[in-house]
């Protein structure tokens, strides 16, 4: 605590904060007061004026009688040209996991065919996959492809990094042009696949994917995320 200027329980705030996104996880359980306050050197007073403005600022959650617990704050995942989503996050040091929920052969109709610049009818890809980090539901993205640029697509792919899997099989590297954010309630299985209740909404994202080589639509993706897990950074 040795920013001065400011008012000890907040010089506490911080302190506590900080040992919070370093050390602890979601869910758990901090010291008792009597530890907290032994251990900082303050009275009990100024501790839990430090607890308040932790609570306040969605870092902790007080239940009386048993102390306080760790929230989720959420993962800050950042939408950038760079659209690799499982090398960037474990660049932020988290586990990662994508599970296959269905892979077809569709048709482009409206959105989907302008945004791939394909005719109405045309052949593509449908790709459902549900994405999870540090072993907990985290979104779940519904991928179309057109077919002639990834034949191997239903047969070969079986999981992990897609874009790792695209630029290896078929050297394609990719660069976001566009993503459109809104906030909608779950729908069809979404809500029992991110395991969130059926009326807590999600993040959805539209992105458009582009071959970085000549600017070929290669993927139009529909991502939802849980609201309550992810923080969408946007660098300008």
């Amino acid at each position: 605590m040795s920013d001065t200027a400011l008012p000890i329980y907040m010089q506490l705030a911080h302190q506590i904060g900080s040992e919070i996104r370093a050390l602890y996880r979601p869910g758990e359980l901090l010291p008792s007061e009597g530890t907290l306050t032994k251990r900082f050197g303050v009275n009990r007073h100024t501790l839990r004026r430090a607890i308040a403005e932790l609570v306040q600022n969605g870092l902790l959650e007080s239940r009386k009688g048993v102390g306080s617990y760790v929230l989720d704050t959420g993962i800050e995942y950042p939408l950038q040209p760079s659209t690799r989503f499982t090398s960037t996050l474990m660049e932020l040091g988290h586990s990662t996991d994508t599970r296959v929920l269905e892979l077809a052969e569709d048709r482009a109709e409206g959105g989907v065919a302008r945004a791939l610049r394909l005719g109405e009818g045309a052949p593509v890809f449908r790709l459902e996959t549900l994405r999870s980090v540090d072993e907990r539901p985290f979104c779940l993205i519904t991928h179309f492809m057109p077919a002639a640029c990834c034949p191997y697509l239903a047969t070969e792919y079986r999981g992990g990094s897609l874009h790792g899997w695209l630029k290896e099989q078929h050297g394609l590297a990719l660069r976001r042009v566009s993503s459109v954010i809104s906030s909608i309630m779950p729908r069809g299985n979404d809500a029992r696949l991110l395991g969130i209740g059926s009326r807590q909404p999600v993040l959805r994202v539209k992105s458009l994917n582009v071959s970085a080589a000549d600017a070929t639509p290669v993927e139009y993706a529909l991502t939802r995320f849980r609201g309550d897990r992810v923080q969408l950074s946007v660098d300008f």
